[in-house]
């Protein structure tokens, strides 16, 4: 289970084999250490004991802190996990190989096919229902199609001249770039008009519906991450995405994978069904509608998929695709394949 803490002046304490989290002196929350997967954190003002992060550590169940907007701002791991070293030194290496190169253009093709798969998947309810939308749907898969040909052509061209990712950087993150435009055209089309999407923003979103997608991709953010530091990878050592010194460049590379089958087809379901994107003055999502959607993208990550021959939930596929990319990196397997979600 996930233990989700919101509110300000709420307190995590450890009670006989239990986070217990209180406010005013009440009890408002407990979960079973033995059955806790992951502490979320999604507010300020809430307070944690040295007992707490202690039992946490030493079950290997990470804290992660979000801000209002989604950020990642704070991760609190065993301290044991960072002495893993044979995963990092291999990482590191692959920068300038063709290794690394693989990797990263098989990242950005799996967020392409996932891209088609979910517009398949929406697409299926409105086949009869809105025919005109069906064949705008079909037509930018086919879209998004020809952009995965390009990305196979640009890799099959590095793999030739012994490329490196910053040789292929710009031209790569040109595909991606022009295939997100279509796809996020199509997302406009099947969310309602009342929530005033102006289109696609990132950093300094303040309409509803960009910046639920960005706190869920906070959310999810924090579990990648968690499989990456667990699969004995840098969080920080990426290929696609440049070095900066506090950019987790890896973790930007690995969770373009799963944004789509996570995030993307959690928050349209969400807003779909007539839940309300509530806002604060600020033009913040508020604590309750934070809450609803930090529990919406952790149960899609509980949800099944088909992967390596039988269903398994989305966090399991996850880890299963970090540990996938450290054997790779060290050389003891043969491909990174990408996961590609059923529709």
């Amino acid at each position: 289970m996930d233990l989700i803490v919101e509110g300000r002046g709420t307190f995590v304490g450890k009670h006989q084999g239990r986070l217990r989290v209180s406010r005013d002196g009440k009890t408002i929350a407990e979960a079973p250490v033995i059955h806790l997967e992951h502490v979320l954190i999604v507010d300020m003002g809430v307070s944690i004991s040295s007992d707490a992060v202690r039992v946490c550590a030493e079950e290997g169940i990470p804290i992660h802190f979000l801000s209002g907007i989604g950020h990642v701002y704070a991760g609190v791991y065993a301290d044991g996990l960072n002495g893993t070293v044979l995963s990092r030194r291999a990482q590191l290496a692959a920068y300038d190989r063709p290794v690394g190169v693989t990797l990263a253009l098989t990242y950005i093709r799996a967020k392409l096919e996932n891209q088609v798969s979910l517009l398949r998947y929406v697409g299926k309810y409105r086949k009869e229902a809105a025919p005109e939308l069906f064949a705008e749907m079909t037509l930018v898969a086919a879209e998004l199609r020809d952009a995965l040909a390009e990305l196979e052509a640009l890799r099959s061209e590095a793999a030739a001249q012994g490329a490196t990712i910053d040789a292929i950087r710009e031209r790569t993150l040109s595909v991606e770039g022009r295939a997100a435009q279509r796809y996020w055209r199509v997302v406009g089309t099947l969310i309602p008009e009342a929530l005033g999407w102006p289109g696609r923003e990132t950093r300094g979103a303040r309409d509803p519906f960009n910046s639920a997608l960005n706190y869920g991709y906070g959310v999810l953010y924090s579990e990648v991450e968690r499989a990456l530091v667990l699969a004995g990878l840098d969080p920080y050592g990426g290929f696609l995405h440049t070095d900066r010194p506090g950019k987790p460049s890896l973790v930007l590379d690995a969770i373009e994978e799963f944004r789509q089958a996570v995030v993307d087809r959690a928050v349209i379901a969400f807003v779909n069904k007539g839940s309300a994107l509530e806002q604060d003055e600020a033009g913040l999502l508020t604590e309750p509608t934070r809450r609803r959607l930090a529990e919406k993208v952790l149960e899609r990550l509980e949800a099944t998929d088909l992967y390596e021959g039988k269903r398994q939930a989305l966090r399991i596929i996850l880890q299963a695709q970090a540990r996938h990319a450290a054997t790779f990196l060290r050389g003891e397997r043969a491909e990174y394949a990408p996961f590609v979600a059923s529709w």
